[in-house]
């Protein structure tokens, strides 16, 4: 063995040894929720979200082997020496991720642990190739972000539906083409055509992928950050700009010659909106590079080996550093230990079973014009969800006017967040589509002073050629709060497991019924509705 293949191993293998064991850490106590994908596994909680088409994030292998690449490329470009060591850098990145990751795990937020396993791989990066690495991993394992599945992105998609909507309507009139808009649909006068803007043409889908490419783009191009940073920015409005041209070519090419001709355009519209967006994207980039040649990166002909000594680096300070992030992560196994063993709250906003594992049970009538017919729970909802979550629903129908119905449904959750999740995803996977969105409160019976915030959703679905309307209107309850959001909810139940220690149960409550007769009345059947069974299922507000 030879003296610098030696010295490379002596200088390897604290590394490795760190390397080891965040992987053994990420994967036997990586994923704090049990709740759609049931693991331990940090790593494979994000491979599934790569390989499911609902949580749009498949271009995340992509985005992997670009991180790679970059990183190969970016340690080949900065000179071999001087490398200094940089020990103490490293583990305090490494400590870092593993504060963080009990932080993502306390609150159940596996993305949060992510974030935590990057910044604990810069910390081994560091430590393994000195300055040269931990520069060379830095923005690979920043771009690393755009892997992640970011579902808030869903509410932002929805305004920026509606927005793309109203320019291309816009649009449309300014150039003599009648075309009428209701809510999320656009259709001809003479209804020689009709067109559903789905949440798929929000833009937002496509939105992580182009922005991430836009960033490449300014990065490879350009050494100054700021100019990086403008190219960024500016996807943003050009990824809007891209749908506009998507929805407005369907529009005038369903005018000139037909609905088939914009079914085609439709069908092309992805490809149409990247090339948009890119062409602008390259077009900036050219522009800048004429008007700001000295923010250009220029790459040299040099090329330094991928790695290459450490210096300054004792063997027995790279060990020390290494003895303590296996302290450390045995530390963070044993907290992380307690985590999941915390104390579930056994009360909760609403009246229980005399077991404590279910809500009661809804009332079988509302005066005498409501009886409530059982709604079984589905065995699709019993598999994904945790085993401890607990249900009551059921449906009411008007007495004397059978089509009048209000679907009334409680989950209540356990220890596992997952239990409870955005109505949205539900509504968008039943089939629905959200034309609108309010706020609303409902009076709590015999307390006029207190008023039960909810949000309430327009939502529709196709029935043959028909476009069927209901309302829906949904609210958040657990001990000592009620809140009209999921990120309300969110938030709350993060902090009361930081600052107690402990997992309050959240009831979610959920009402349904169809609009055909129009917002006003379906939302008179709902008041009627809750003023009958809120008093049996929910607790009067402290």
């Amino acid at each position: 063995m030879t003296s610098n293949l030696q010295t490379r191993l002596r200088q390897l293998w604290p590394a490795g040894l760190c390397l080891v064991i965040g992987f053994g850490l990420w994967q036997f106590w990586g994923n704090a929720t049990r709740g759609y994908i049931d693991t331990a596994s940090m790593f494979y909680w994000l491979g599934f979200q790569w390989i499911n088409p609902p949580s749009e994030t498949e271009h995340g292998w992509l985005i992997l082997g670009l991180s790679l690449w970059l990183f190969w490329r970016n340690a080949r470009q900065e000179p071999a020496a001087p490398n200094p060591a940089m020990p103490g850098r490293a583990l305090a990145a490494m400590t870092t991720g593993l504060v963080l990751h009990v932080l993502g795990y306390a609150v159940q937020q596996t993305r949060i642990s992510i974030v935590a396993a990057l910044v604990f791989l810069w910390g081994v990066a560091l430590l393994a190739g000195g300055r040269r690495w931990g520069r060379a991993a830095a923005f690979p394992l920043a771009f690393m972000i755009f892997a992640l599945p970011l579902n808030v992105l869903d509410t932002a998609g929805f305004w920026l539906r509606m927005w793309v909507i109203e320019a291309s309507h816009t649009i449309a009139h300014a150039s003599g083409i009648e075309v009428v808009r209701n809510g999320t649909q656009l259709f001809a006068p003479d209804g020689s055509y009709q067109y559903d803007v789905a949440a798929a043409c929000s833009g937002v889908r496509s939105l992580m992928a182009l922005t991430a490419l836009s960033l490449l783009v300014g990065y490879l191009n350009f050494k100054t950050w700021w100019v990086r940073g403008l190219i960024l920015l500016l996807s943003f409005p050009f990824t809007y700009l891209g749908n506009v041209v998507r929805i407005t070519g369907i529009i005038f090419a369903a005018e000139w010659f037909g609905e088939d001709a914009g079914v085609l355009v439709h069908e092309w519209a992805g490809f149409i909106v990247f090339v948009v967006v890119l062409g602008l994207v390259l077009i900036t980039s050219s522009l800048l590079r004429m008007w700001l040649p000295g923010t250009v990166a220029t790459e040299g002909d040099d090329r330094h080996p991928f790695w290459a000594p450490v210096t300054g680096m004792r063997e027995r300070r790279a060990s020390g550093v290494a003895a303590g992030v296996v302290v450390l992560s045995g530390l963070t196994i044993v907290v992380l230990g307690r985590l999941d063993r915390l104390p579930v709250r056994s009360d909760a906003g609403i009246y229980l079973t005399e077991d404590g594992a279910a809500p009661v049970d809804l009332p079988a009538f509302v005066g005498t014009d409501w009886i409530g017919r059982r709604a079984e729970v589905t065995q699709v909802e019993r598999d994904i969800l945790p085993p401890d979550t607990g249900y009551s629903r059921r449906s009411y129908v008007a007495l004397h006017q059978p089509g009048r119905q209000v679907f009334l449904s409680i989950v209540l959750s356990g220890r596992d967040r997952s239990s409870i999740h955005r109505p949205e995803l539900c509504v968008a996977g039943q089939g629905w589509t959200i034309t609108g969105r309010r706020a609303e409160t409902f009076a709590f019976p015999g307390d006029d002073d207190v008023n039960l915030p909810a949000t309430i959703l327009r939502i529709e679905h196709k029935a043959g050629d028909k476009e069927i309307p209901a309302l829906l209107a949904y609210w958040f309850v657990s001990s000592n709060r009620v809140v009209a959001t999921h990120w309300e909810r969110m938030l709350l139940g993060a902090w009361d497991r930081l600052r107690y220690g402990r997992a309050d149960r959240w009831a979610y409550v959920l009402l349904q019924t169809d609009a055909r007769d129009g917002e006003e009345a379906a939302l008179a059947r709902m008041r009627e509705v809750v003023a009958g069974t809120l008093p049996h299922f929910q607790k009067p507000p402290p």
